[in-house]
């Protein structure tokens, strides 16, 4: 890159960095200013989209940093065909997508142009660009976009149409070395094993609750089964009681009935004497 492409680069940096609206009068002052060639590179540069400018503010920011790491670790997961890797990064990215979007909306605010719904959507777009896909990365990370990026719309040469000045090419990741490559392995199998403890556990809290539940759910129907048979021997002396009680009334009438009957046979006795008495006396 020569002398000129790096200052002109270094310029749009800081013009696209100002208010859309305060865009056209620093640029030409600028160009003014630089004279030359790169002056009249100055003077053809693009005023940004809304949309774009708040995603360069939130390159200047800082806050990309960490959405290109993830943009790594996810090639890394790609490479290696970890299904719950993919799937963990994948949620960590839209999460990170999101607050980045709404992070530079929040920049913009403070500059003074709000974004629209539809600028919102664009710069979430363009933020997620920069996550999945190294090239759209290195082009985003200029901080000087001048339109929005959609992977979905790309096409050839687009990215050289988003951004002001030098286009970089793809960002470099460092080759793993085989040290690398098995210290990875060794990290991510650990994890699976942590992850299948971890899933074994909830399976083993899940079945200890379920008998727990069981065991109190048991408890309480031999609980109220021991008060029955409580109460059922309660009953069952109570009516031994009254039996033992009936049958010393019964013995009790039954001696009485015993000696009605004897006294009934000696008074038939005595008239049964008298009347033959009677008769006795008559015959005389």
């Amino acid at each position: 890159m020569s002398d000129d492409d790096s200052r002109v680069d270094e310029v749009a940096a800081e013009l696209l960095s100002l208010p859309p609206s305060r865009f056209t009068a620093a640029r030409n002052e600028r160009a003014a200013a630089e004279g030359g060639a790169v002056g009249r590179r100055v003077a053809k540069l693009r005023k940004p989209t809304v949309a774009a400018w708040a995603v360069n503010l939130l390159v200047r920011d800082g806050q990309l940093g960490e959405a290109v790491e993830l943009s790594r670790a996810l090639h890394e997961a790609q490479e290696d065909l970890d299904a719950a890797e993919l799937g963990r990064l994948g949620r960590q990215r839209r999460h990170l997508v999101v607050a980045l979007a709404r992070r530079a909306g929040e920049l913009a605010a403070e500059a003074g142009s709000p974004l629209s719904g539809a600028m919102s959507d664009a710069v979430e777009k363009t933020v997620n660009a920069a996550v999945v896909d190294a090239t759209a990365a290195a082009a985003v990370l200029t901080g000087r976009l001048v339109s929005a990026i959609d992977l979905a719309e790309l096409r050839d040469g687009a990215l050289g149409e988003a951004v002001a000045g030098s286009v970089p090419g793809e960002l470099p990741r460092p080759a793993p070395t085989r040290d690398d490559l098995a210290s990875r392995r060794a990290r991510k199998a650990a994890e699976r094993a942590v992850r299948e403890a971890e899933r074994a556990k909830a399976d083993a809290d899940r079945e200890n609750a379920a008998a727990d539940r069981r065991v109190d759910s048991a408890t309480e129907r031999a609980t109220r089964a021991r008060e029955r048979v409580e109460g059922l021997r309660a009953d069952l002396e109570r009516a031994e009681k009254d039996v033992a009680e009936a049958e010393d009334v019964l013995t009790q009438r039954t001696n009485a009935q015993i000696r009605a009957r004897d006294a009934v046979r000696a008074a038939i006795e005595a008239v049964q004497r008298a009347e033959a008495a009677r008769h006795e006396g008559s015959d005389r």
